[in-house]
């Protein structure tokens, strides 16, 4: 999801935006719109408390309410915050601002391992290998500090104007060996899933392994390993098919090359090396018994003049870094072909002398060697029918609509035996999900086969759940096959306290089964608190409690201004709005502390004012009927040397 720059120079900025031109959370102004994705928005912003451009991430405001979506967003940014590698994108912070949920991220001033593949095609393995390396540093700091990336791809891969490469998109980061419960979808890219990923949903750092290996085929060769016509049969061929070497695509790789590709792609994980970290040391090995030659090899899949760096558009430069440069492919010849063909044929210009005649055989013997050879053959035709002649293979079926798998059975001379149907996130309704037996099994002419076909996405309606208590709504959107989502609490005069008010979405809206439900809770009726300071316990108790409220003491007091036994203060405090049956908490008076009052009679009254104030007192002046006329204090309210209240008025006469 992170995006480097000259990505989205591309973009149209000028849609509009409600949050373009204002502020997140006080702190980033937003300034442009700069990708949209399935989960989250990303605009280019200015931190305006440390001046910096950084890319943030906002989810969209729809999927706050699904908690599995927020701890995903929470998940990455505390993943990433772990990772202090050069070759990882940084997040710098994450919050919330009202619904908008969001990370601050690095903002990368380049370019995705997609656009290098999009412009140049195939690369040299020099390139291949330099963008490889610093892609298993990054993950090889993941997997040590015991996370997986779970969805590498070259889209996850951003190259930096300053050659520098860094690793994005941590949001489906899981801890090591963690099994993950996707409800029938598979999280991830279909191209870059490991088989046991597909089949088990298990993750470990075999995982990204497999991936950087399909990675690196596609720079090596310029395209894809697997394909297919839905995702359903690229995820088929991942379960049961090889990654091909990468030199049958391009004829001349190192087999150093082929072997990498292989080991990081193996179908079963314990053939794979263990981690990013082992797979690095693998890919330096290969790199170190290669020659200069076999290195800067320009692949015939290679696109483009411009692989020296320079400006080879008018108006952009080369999407491969300077440290990645790629020297302009040799010219073909086409004649040595021709010329190899002609000195192979020449050799039989005339034809061969004939054979001589031989004496004519008595025609008996001709016909017991005719009768001998139909016997053999007679023979033969039986072996091979019962070995192999009464068979055929079941043809792949998976993805074709039910009309097209029973054309392909009849022409292959088989027929349906009956017809299943299931649900499933993955393969598109009324297509084939699988069949029994499986594509490729051996099979009698004339025997059925059985399609089981999909129903697509299981989908369910959210049920009616006003008034019910919190704890039977839980389990009633489970048993409807939905997740509950976040609780939020809300006053209602109709809705008992508890009990749910409202969903989100609304009953009978159709989701998708196994989508989180967020649920707003009654607080119950709204009560404003009385102020209930300085009164006595009893006092307050009964005025509290006639409002609905239950009381509670606090077992500490404190000194305050009030009288020792009553209420000091109040929490919450008072004209603050509770619902129903809340607890006021009450802290007990210990009373003012006292405080020994200065002598100050005979005083200047501005030094006297000074002296009452710093020992905690509040002063008042009695000037009488004389008293303008003079500036001496001749007598003070409380006499020094005794105590008062700290905070109490001491008065002075003036005279």
């Amino acid at each position: 999801m992170t995006v480097p720059a000259r990505t989205l120079a591309s973009v149209d900025t000028t849609l509009q935006d409600p949050l373009v031109g204002q502020m997140l959370d006080g702190r980033y102004r937003i300034d442009a719109r700069i990708a949209v994705g399935g989960m989250a928005t990303v605009y280019r912003a200015v931190d305006t408390r440390l001046d910096r451009v950084l890319a943030l991430k906002v989810m969209h405001p729809a999927l706050a309410a699904d908690v599995s979506f927020v701890e995903r967003f929470i998940r990455e940014a505390k993943s990433v915050a772990r990772l202090s590698h050069p070759n990882v994108v940084g997040v710098y912070d994450q919050g919330t601002d009202g619904g908008y949920v969001y990370l601050a991220m690095e903002y990368v001033a380049g370019c995705t391992l997609r656009d290098v593949l999009r412009e140049r095609g195939a690369l040299q393995p020099r390139a291949a290998l330099d963008i490889l390396e610093p892609v298993l540093a990054a993950l090889g700091a993941a997997h040590r500090a015991g996370f997986v990336h779970r969805d590498m791809k070259p889209e996850n891969v951003l190259i930096g104007d300053d050659g520098r490469v860094k690793v994005a998109d941590f949001g489906l980061v899981r801890a090591v060996d963690t099994v993950t419960s996707t409800t029938g979808a598979v999280l991830g890219t279909v191209s870059y899933l490991a088989p046991e990923q597909i089949e088990h949903g298990t993750s470990d750092p075999r995982v990204d392994v497999y991936a950087c290996g399909v990675v690196l085929y596609e720079m090596l060769t310029g395209g894809k390993p697997h394909s297919g016509e839905s995702p359903a049969q690229v995820l088929y061929q991942h379960l049961n098919e090889d990654v091909p070497p990468p030199s049958a695509a391009v004829p001349g790789l190192p087999y150093a090359l082929d072997e990498l590709v292989a080991s990081a792609t193996a179908r079963t994980p314990g053939v794979r090396p263990q981690d990013a970290v082992a797979l690095l040391a693998a890919v330096r090995e290969a790199r170190a018994g290669l020659t200069d030659e076999q290195l800067d090899a320009v692949p015939p899949g290679a696109r483009g003049d411009g692989h020296d760096g320079r400006d080879i558009s008018g108006d952009r430069t080369s999407v491969i870094p300077r440290g990645l440069s790629m020297p302009r492919p040799l010219p073909v010849h086409d004649d040595a072909p021709d010329e190899a063909v002609l000195n192979r044929t020449s050799r039989f210009e005339s034809p061969p002398p004939a054979p001589p005649r031989r004496p004519r055989r008595d025609r008996r013997g001709i016909f017991a060697v005719i009768a001998a050879v139909l016997l053999a053959l007679g023979l033969g035709a039986g072996v091979w029918y019962i070995n192999s002649g009464q068979f055929t293979k079941v043809p792949p079926l998976l993805a074709k609509t039910e009309a097209q798998a029973r054309q392909q059975l009849a022409d292959a001379g088989l027929e349906v035996n009956g017809v299943k149907r299931r649900y499933s996130d993955t393969v598109t309704r009324g297509t084939v999900i699988s069949t029994s037996p499986e594509p490729g099994a051996r099979i009698r002419h004339n025997d059925g086969v059985t399609l089981t076909l999909s129903l697509g996405p299981e989908t369910v309606k959210v049920p009616d759940l006003q008034g019910v208590t919190l704890a039977k709504a839980k389990s009633a959107l489970k048993d409807a096959g939905l997740e509950p989502g976040m609780v939020t609490r809300a006053f209602s005069e109709e809705v008992g306290r508890g009990s749910v008010i409202s969903t989100d979405p609304g009953a009978g809206t159709v989701r998708r089964a196994g989508s989180a439900v967020a649920l707003t809770v009654s607080r119950g009726s709204p009560v404003d608190v009385p102020d209930v300071t300085g009164e006595s316990v009893e006092d307050a108790t009964a005025d509290l409690e006639e409002e609905g409220l239950k009381v509670e003491i606090a077992s500490v007091r404190v000194n305050s201004e009030f009288d020792a036994g009553t209420v000091a203060r109040q929490s919450p405090a008072a004209d603050r709005q509770v619902a129903e049956g809340d607890t006021i908490t009450l802290t007990i008076s210990k009373g003012p502390v006292m405080v020994e009052v200065p002598d100050v009679v005979g005083d200047n009254v501005d030094d006297a004012r000074q002296k009452l104030e710093d020992a905690g007192f509040e002063v008042e002046e009695d000037r009488g009927l004389f008293g303008f006329f003079g500036d001496t204090v001749r007598s003070q309210s409380v006499d020094g040397g005794d105590e008062a209240p700290k905070g109490s008025t001491i008065t002075l006469k003036i005279g």
